[in-house]
């Protein structure tokens, strides 16, 4: 991570890409953590299913859409970004790794205690990545901070912001 007590040190142009490669971090890592926390959610919906006494099935689209579609907070006031991340990235193929050891593909004839330890590992693995989510936009916002710090105190110079 970029050393935030240095960005006074830095040219406003190397604050921007030091900013944007962040926000490029944030990205992928805010990514695999909505598939950990959509398949967490999934790992919850079959332990709800037990409990209900619903029979068994293989998961289709629909209880995909119905466990995506519930409400799960306000999210992030940041704007969206597009977002454009390789299957091979090595948060995914972390992921990935992870729900082959903890047979997530197997949810529906996991017993129950196998089932609780995919919503565990996969919960661990979640609070893990919004934890380091949380500390890399602690560091973008003190870099937009030094940013507008700048504008403000240099006057803005409309050709520079254009550059973003």
């Amino acid at each position: 991570m970029t050393d935030i007590l240095n960005a006074e040190s830095m040219s406003t142009a190397e604050i921007r890409v030091a900013r944007a490669a962040l926000q490029m971090q944030e990205d992928v890592i805010s990514f695999v953590r909505r598939m950990a926390q959509g398949r967490c959610d999934l790992a919850r919906d079959e332990q709800r299913r037990r409990v209900d006494g619903t029979p068994a099935s293989g998961i289709s689209v629909s209880d995909i859409a119905n466990v995506f579609g519930q409400e799960h907070g306000g999210g992030s006031s940041r704007p969206p970004r597009e977002t454009n991340i390789s299957a091979e990235h090595v948060l995914i193929v972390e992921l990935e790794k992870l729900c082959q050891e903890i047979s997530f593909g197997d949810l529906r004839t996991l017993d129950d205690q196998s089932l609780e330890n995919v919503v565990q590992q996969l919960s661990r693995f979640e609070i893990s990545q919004s934890l380091e989510r949380k500390a890399l936009f602690a560091s973008i916002d003190a870099l937009t901070a030094q940013l507008v710090k700048r504008y403000k105190d240099d006057g803005v110079n409309v050709d520079s912001l254009l550059a973003d």
